[in-house]
């Protein structure tokens, strides 16, 4: 076994997708969120578990992430979301890959390659309704389908948007997202551009806005099984998927008055029992933690005292005389009735769960597993 490792807890995962499933209904399609290694859980593996549980589309930020998924025999379409680079075209028409468009350039690309290999791509043309970030300004949407008409050889299969404040409890700005999307998909209407799918739910649309879910919804961290934020009014009883796990390597007592780690943050007030862990910033874990964390030790809670370095952390467990060399300890996820959500650590690093999960996630000592039957 190696010091430390995250494991990925695919029963968890499915429960998740059919918390999705269960809030779309019949009438949505899921389009499961995998980018970025599946926020850190591992894209080829959650791709075949969500695959085999009915996911209708899969989402990806970049060309070659699509490619590593049809390599893996994904056979569903995949969507990238980010768009695509010239290099990319071949392969979005070799791989029967969705490239999401939003400028004029994309479209000319796609359209020759397509031309000359007696093809049509499909394209999925993403608007800007309020992000700011990616897509047609929707004030600039009726030229761009005038030139977009031009093109013979594309097919738009989708139009999607992207929601900036649903997971807020304040939906003024959701619904107005939805109100300028609604009118983009009128300009398709009012030209008979046909598509087949509108989608601009994330997991805060799926979970608080059934509105906004159209033909497709795109969920992403509550698949994962966290929340998009506390302020969810309607939250779903999502399961954890990821389990940071590491072992002790040393336990001893050191004197009153005696430091601990770099920089002597911690000064020991009396007689402790320290257990040095096998984890460290360079498995993720967050440094700004050192003095503030806590990990999970004989199924109770150890405060981390000192620094978070590369690749050590220092846990109190004077309170814990039971605690032995060797012990699994767990830094994120459960251990026994304690639980150490990525939430919790997230709101003690100042950021959010999704950086979590991302940062753990690249261990590359990582188990699947099932709740139920083991290790998958």
């Amino acid at each position: 076994m190696a010091l430390n490792w995250v494991e990925i807890d695919l029963a968890a995962l499915r429960h998740n997708f059919m918390q999705v499933r269960s809030r779309a209904g019949s009438r949505a399609g899921i389009l499961a969120v995998v980018k970025s290694d599946a926020y850190g859980h591992g894209m080829v593996p959650v791709a075949r578990e969500l695959a085999a549980a009915g996911a209708d589309f899969f989402g990806v930020s970049k060309c070659w992430e699509a490619l590593k998924l049809r390599s893996a025999g994904i056979a569903q379409p995949i969507l990238i979301l980010a768009g695509i680079e010239p290099e990319d075209v071949p392969h979005v028409l070799e791989k029967d890959l969705r490239p999401a468009v939003y400028r004029p350039d994309h479209c000319r690309w796609l359209e020759e390659a397509s031309r000359r290999a007696g093809k049509r791509a499909r394209i999925h043309l993403k608007i800007d309704t309020g992000m700011g970030r990616l897509g047609v300004p929707d004030r600039e949407l009726g030229p761009f389908l005038d030139q977009l008409m031009g093109f013979r050889h594309l097919e738009i299969e989708g139009v999607f948007s992207h929601l900036a404040t649903s997971d807020e409890a304040d939906k003024t700005f959701s619904h107005e997202q939805l109100h300028r999307f609604r009118t983009a998909l009128q300009m398709f209407h009012d030209r008979a551009i046909p598509f087949r799918y509108a989608h601009i739910a994330n997991s805060g649309g799926v979970l608080d806005i059934p509105e906004a879910h159209h033909q497709l919804v795109r969920p992403g961290i509550m698949l994962y099984g966290s929340p998009p934020s506390d302020e969810i009014r309607d939250p779903a009883p999502l399961k954890p998927v990821m389990t940071l796990k590491t072992k002790v390597l040393q336990i001893k007592w050191v004197a009153a008055g005696q430091s601990i780690g770099y920089g002597r943050t911690f000064i020991c007030p009396r007689p402790m029992r320290i257990a040095t862990i096998a984890v460290g910033y360079d498995d993720g874990y967050p440094r700004v933690l050192s003095n503030r964390g806590e990990a999970l030790v004989r199924g109770r809670r150890a405060p981390i005292v000192g620094r978070v370095s590369m690749n050590l952390i220092t846990l109190d467990v004077t309170h814990i005389p039971e605690a032995a060399e060797d012990d699994e300890v767990v830094l994120l996820g459960a251990q026994g009735p304690e639980r150490i959500t990525a939430e919790e650590i997230a709101e003690k690093a100042g950021t959010i769960s999704y950086e979590i999960y991302c940062a753990v996630g690249k261990n590359p000592q990582r188990l699947f597993c099932n709740q139920t039957n083991g290790l998958a």
